[in-house]
């Protein structure tokens, strides 16, 4: 025998470029993990805090620096924190960690960054100097709290609707299980 004839049948032609499988970074990411809401709302954390971020980088001069530091640390923290998030959720990282532990992360990570920052907001309006910068730096602080906050609401709802699925139906009263059955 000839080496064509006992490897030809189970051979395939190769898809090209344009059929097949999914290559190079492609095959690497996926978006259908999150809603297309939560997704939404992922990628406006991440934008919104980058933006709050950079904002408050722009400002040269502050009278009370505190407000100003505060803010700088946990913009940015929100920022690479929601990153991180996101680059669990849409990449194969998420399938070799259980995923009821990524989502009860997700939950306290989102929580307690929405609060600090809905803190680090106000604290930044309280103590600035009113300049362009300060301001937009805040507003993008606050709507950035604000689509945490948002997404801790959605995740709460969708844990609380799971766990009615999943609840068992009412329980019969006690007395029926014991009567006899051909009374």
């Amino acid at each position: 025998m000839e080496n064509g004839a006992v490897y030809g049948p189970t051979t395939e032609e190769d898809p090209g470029p344009g059929r097949g499988a999914r290559r190079g970074l492609a095959s690497c990411f996926s978006l259908g993990r999150l809603h297309l809401r939560r997704l939404a709302l992922k990628v406006l954390q991440l934008l919104l805090s980058l933006l709050a971020f950079v904002c408050e980088e722009v400002v040269s001069q502050c009278t009370l620096c505190g407000g100003l530091y505060f803010f700088e640390f946990v913009s940015c923290s929100a920022f690479l924190l929601s990153l991180l998030i996101l680059i669990v959720y849409c990449t194969p990282v998420y399938e070799q960690v259980d995923s009821t532990k990524v989502k009860q992360s997700d939950f306290y990570i989102t929580m307690g960054t929405g609060c600090v920052f809905l803190l680090a907001s106000i604290i930044f309006v309280s103590t600035h100097d009113r300049t362009k910068a300060e301001i937009a730096a805040t507003v993008f602080g606050f709507l950035a709290s604000i689509m945490f906050l948002s997404d801790v609401v959605i995740m709460f709802s969708d844990r609380r609707q799971e766990s009615q699925m999943r609840k068992p139906e009412a329980t019969r009263r006690a007395g029926a299980l014991t009567e006899p059955l051909n009374a």
